[in-house]
């Protein structure tokens, strides 16, 4: 049996982001206060059948733990073996996708669509846990695939009986996407229904929000995703606030400083063309709320360097 992996009020957490939360990112919000981090959603599938980019999302160094790999897939079996393949190359934890509701993923079977069939992300589940060993294995969930399929109660309940360590429920159904708004009554509900360590996901775009969830619900801790991608120093805020301490201030030198660092990052551990590329997706979250957020993206665009986006944001002034 594998220990879990740090689930308190004070160790949050990072989402797996699609295009977003590669080593560079991970470690610059671990570099915040992130507690564990959870790598690029990762086929099963293509991971067995050495897909070309597989590598660059299973990158990792000694400073990215404790990490955990989600991985998504329809089929138990190659469920199992894509978990057993990573256990051999030394990777501890492991989740299983269960709320990606993209349809190039979810017309395969696989993420969001599994809500649809307990019995396949159960067994699917078991197969992980078989192959990592009890604990070492958590699932990210929904309510369901839609309004008159709520199934994540059913769903939690077999997973806990499987092995599972733990469960992250976004509270929103598939259909839904990222309209609305989380519901988190429904995380009052799941932490009611299992013993298992519940993580709340969704809606958590502030520090303070992440506070209230689990102030409002009784969860045992919070995983930040579209939140951390605007603040990776989100989580040191986080951790201030549950502790009463005054949260670090943000301002343009800190978001600055921010970008400095996540270009020295990718410069060391990543593709810094691709991080480039990021950072123009990224930097209007950074400024969101800011006077110069609009005009940074615009410069930003035509930035075909580091160096000149740094610049550009370097010459930026904070408002009297």
């Amino acid at each position: 049996m594998v220990h879990p992996p740090p689930i308190s009020a004070l160790q949050p957490w990072l989402a797996p982001l699609a295009g977003y939360s590669n080593l560079p990112f991970r470690l610059l919000c671990r570099e915040h206060g992130c507690a564990v981090a959870v790598t690029e959603m990762v086929s099963a599938k293509g991971l067995l059948l050495g897909s070309s980019g597989t590598a660059d999302l299973l990158a990792t160094c000694p400073e990215d733990h404790p990490l955990v790999v989600q991985l998504f897939g329809a089929e138990p079996e190659v469920l199992g073996k894509a978990t057993a393949r990573l256990r051999q190359q030394g990777f501890l934890w492991f989740d299983l996708n269960a709320g990606c509701a993209v349809p190039k993923v979810t017309k395969t079977g696989a993420g969001a669509a599994l809500l649809r069939d307990p019995g396949r992300i159960s067994a699917a589940a078991e197969a992980m846990v078989a192959a990592a060993g009890r604990n070492a294995v958590g699932v990210k969930l929904r309510l369901g695939w839609n309004e008159t399929q709520h199934t994540y109660l059913d769903i939690a309940r077999r997973l806990e009986a499987v092995g599972v360590g733990w469960i992250t429920l976004h509270p929103r159904t598939a259909s839904q996407g990222f309209s609305g708004t989380a519901r988190t009554e429904h995380l009052r509900r799941l932490k009611a229904t299992v013993a298992l360590p519940v993580l709340a996901s969704g809606d958590l775009f502030t520090a303070e929000d992440g506070v209230r969830c689990l102030e409002t619900t009784g969860v045992d801790g919070v995983m930040f995703a579209r939140g951390a991608m605007g603040d990776p120093a989100i989580f040191a805020r986080f951790t201030a606030l549950m502790r009463g301490t005054p949260p670090p201030a943000r301002s343009l030198a800190s978001i600055h400083e921010c970008i400095a660092r996540l270009a020295a990052l990718h410069h060391q551990w990543g593709s810094p063309r691709q991080g480039l590329l990021q950072l123009r997706t990224l930097a209007p979250r950074f400024f969101r709320g800011m006077p110069q957020a609009r005009a940074i993206r615009t410069r930003l665009i035509h930035c075909s360097t580091w160096e000149e986006a740094l610049t550009c944001i370097a010459d930026l002034k904070e408002d009297p």
